[in-house]
């Protein structure tokens, strides 16, 4: 008898799919194929946030706080107390209160409860495992870039350490920063992005700011000249976010517009040449968020469609062409978010990760070392 009811136990809820499935078919009723992919596992289909880290690594969290990491291991950035390459995700410790975190030549977090945490390649020496920085508890975003780093606490301040070689950390010296030093005496910065020796960031009354390296014009100013303290980027008030790749930048404004500036090939304008200042990238007016990578660019539009421009072989449409305009990945209208670097990394709605591109270090969490020119689904 137990028997029998362990049976109803497992058939039923199949057999209910299986019926309202065939009923979908035969009465046109749409199926969302969102949903399919979440019945393939509730703890494969809860990821909530994730950042494609420099150097071939992956970070990311879960719905449920937790903290995973994948790739290689070099610094012990995956922070799992070793320098072991990883091909899958793997849990970090225990905690369930990891609320962001930012994969750059290291690895930054923030917990629910206001504080931050490095590990991997800092500063002074590595760190194989996630340590507290500081004492504060009002840390409210973070970026890792090339050996720096940026932080905006609650009071809206800007905050910068590691390498300054180029003037990436703001504070008018380039002088390194073993802790995090305040930029400035403003209190309204509202993001910031970093990458390879150059940081961006927005404040709250919709300016447009950067610094650091300038080689390729990526700072968009309209010179090649380094800045060590923050610039504005023209003079509009509307832009809603910005991403750093590379040598190039990417950043939206509140009219769902596209711009683009840096290095050439990158920026999805039709051409390979660079740009030393914001150009708009097509006429579109429905991308809703964007992430400059190595050499390539992914974004996503009001529609949930996926898309991407710039170096082949990491874009996702199955192909290792480059394209120099954005061009659609898939016919999928359910992307909610994406990180690009060497590889890329997003989320659907429903909790689901997807990553392509490069993988030698095992960086897309696929469980092998080879390179992917479509989206393949994490597990």
């Amino acid at each position: 008898m137990k028997k029998n009811r362990f049976y109803l136990f497992i058939m039923m809820p199949v057999t209910a799919l299986i019926i309202f499935l065939k009923f979908s078919a035969c009465e046109g009723v749409f199926v969302d194929p969102g949903m399919l992919e979440y019945t393939g596992g509730a703890n494969t289909a809860n990821w909530a946030s994730v950042s494609a880290g420099r150097f071939s690594y992956s970070l990311a969290i879960k719905a449920d706080g937790t903290l995973w990491a994948w790739g290689w291991n070099s610094g012990g950035k995956l922070g799992d107390g070793t320098t072991t390459d990883r091909q899958k995700p793997i849990q970090i410790g225990t905690d369930k209160n990891w609320a962001s975190v930012s994969a750059g030549t290291h690895s930054l977090a923030i917990k629910t409860d206001g504080t931050l945490w490095a590990w991997g390649d800092i500063l002074f020496g590595d760190e194989r495992k996630p340590v507290q920085i500081g004492n504060a508890t009002d840390w409210a975003s973070v970026s890792a870039g090339e050996f720096h780093s940026l932080a905006i606490k609650t009071d809206g301040t800007l905050w910068a350490w590691g390498n300054n070689n180029n003037g990436q950390l703001g504070d008018g010296t380039t002088t390194g920063r073993g802790s995090p030093v305040k930029i400035g005496s403003a209190n309204d910065w509202a993001s910031v992005y970093t990458n390879v020796y150059y940081s961006s960031a927005i404040k709250t009354d919709g300016t447009l700011w950067a610094w650091g390296w300038n080689n390729n014009g990526q700072l968009g100013d309209g010179t090649t000249t380094n800045r060590n303290s923050p610039v504005q980027i023209g003079n509009a008030t509307d832009w809603v976010s910005v991403s750093a790749g590379f040598m190039h930048s990417l950043a939206i404004k509140t009219d769902g517009t596209l711009w683009a500036w840096g290095i050439g090939g990158a920026l999805g304008d039709g051409t390979t040449e660079g740009k030393n200042s914001p150009v708009q990238i097509g006429n579109d007016t429905d991308w809703v968020s964007v992430s400059a990578g190595f050499m390539h660019s992914s974004a996503i539009k009001t529609d949930g469609t996926l898309w991407a421009w710039g170096s082949g072989g990491r874009l996702g449409d199955g192909t290792t062409e480059s394209k120099n305009s954005p061009v659609q990945i898939g016919n999928d209208t359910n992307w909610v978010s994406v990180s690009a670097d060497s590889h890329s990394l997003a989320i659907k709605t429903y909790g689901t990760l997807w990553a392509w591109g490069w993988n030698e270090y095992g960086q897309l969490g696929d469980g092998t070392t080879t390179d992917r020119y479509s989206p393949v689904r994490i597990r």
